[in-house]
């Protein structure tokens, strides 16, 4: 298994959105490293769910339920999405202020990369994220 962590913009797609969804294509991924990252995702997969911009927090853990496949948002080949599903909220969600000041995270794609939208995480990474928002 491998995990991911995925950003949002709040007022475009939040996290209570996905919930009332219940799944959906995760479209609109136009950088080409993130593009890949999509690729490699896996059924099964877990997802952190982090709210960008406004929030600047991880809100919740997802799963790939169908792996990448042509964006139907576009007719540009170059671009594909998953499909996810939420699996549950965190306690507490985790901010990028604590995962910045957390020395097990400290190099983590969402300090490094802070710009890129979709990443893959170490076990590691994801499970200490998990245990900050327990």
């Amino acid at each position: 298994m491998n995990y991911w962590l995925v950003k949002s913009e709040p007022f475009k797609y939040s996290w209570q959105k996905f919930n009332e969804d219940k799944r959906t294509f995760w479209d609109g991924v136009r950088n080409y490293q993130a593009r890949n990252n999509l690729r490699e995702m896996k059924e099964g997969d877990l997802v952190l769910f982090y709210h960008s911009n406004e929030g600047k927090e991880v809100v919740g853990i997802a799963k790939v339920m169908k792996e990448a496949y042509q964006d139907p948002t576009t007719d540009d080949k170059n671009w594909v999405v998953v499909d996810l599903s939420p699996v549950e909220a965190l306690k507490t969600p985790v901010t990028l202020e604590q995962i910045k000041g957390d020395e097990r995270l400290k190099d983590i794609s969402l300090v490094r990369q802070g710009r890129l939208s979709v990443m893959p995480l170490k076990v590691e990474e994801f499970d200490r994220i998990v245990e900050l928002g327990s």
